[in-house]
């Protein structure tokens, strides 16, 4: 489980690919002091698990379906990711939760300046659309951010001069692809109405339904 919550930019030194998946190699600074084998960290929003770490060089392996979802299959040399380490019991939820299971891979519509923050139009599939609510939350690239707005297609972020500045959305452009997974929440309501649990758990009241209808989730 993560935050959103991006501790540093990590640089890749390579990524090979192998017969099924890949190997991902990258350098940290902070997060690589207390990292250690075994331990699960999030790359541009994805949850990998560490499988060797020699100083500040961290390795990971990728399944093929984690090459397949999700943009780490198109890393190269010199390109910088997000990392962010799995939330500890006593860590600050800081942002909203975040699984570091990537729904799908969206890109960037647009990125409009808006003094010294940025307005960012970003195409999504339905399936991550649908889950969105305006002031809700989504992790992009790892990054949790607030939704501004929903189309059918396409939702918009507004990201303040700091997140620019320490996360990988800062110099990301119109065209380039990010990681998306929506509030876990909200998945977890919208299957739980799908399957006609609402009357059931809630009762004819439907008091559970409205709370989460008034807390923005659906």
């Amino acid at each position: 489980m993560f935050t959103g919550i991006i501790v540093e930019r990590g640089d890749v030194v390579s990524l090979r690919r192998k017969q099924a998946g890949a190997v991902l190699a990258l350098r940290a600074f902070a997060l690589a002091q207390n990292a250690a084998p075994g331990d699960s960290i999030a790359v541009n929003g994805t949850c990998l698990t560490a499988v060797k770490i020699e100083g500040n060089l961290l390795s990971f392996d990728l399944s093929e379906e984690t090459v397949k979802s999700t943009n780490l299959g198109r890393l190269t040399a010199g390109v910088k990711v997000n990392l962010e380490p799995s939330l500890r019991p006593d860590g600050k939820l800081g942002g909203h939760f975040v699984t570091g299971h990537v729904d799908a891979v969206g890109k960037i519509r647009s990125k409009t300046a808006l003094g010294d923050a940025f307005k960012i139009v970003i195409d999504a599939p339905p399936r991550v659309t649908e889950l969105l609510v305006e002031k809700g939350s989504v992790a992009v690239d790892g990054i949790s951010l607030t939704v501004v707005d929903v189309s059918g297609d396409a939702f918009s972020v507004v990201v303040i001069p700091h997140t620019a500045q320490v996360t990988t959305i800062g110099f990301k452009r119109a065209g380039d692809t990010v990681n998306l997974e929506a509030d876990i929440i909200g998945k977890y309501v919208a299957r739980f109405l799908a399957r006609g649990g609402g009357a059931t758990a809630a009762g004819k009241d439907n008091s559970f339904m409205k709370s989460f209808l008034q807390a923005g989730y659906l």
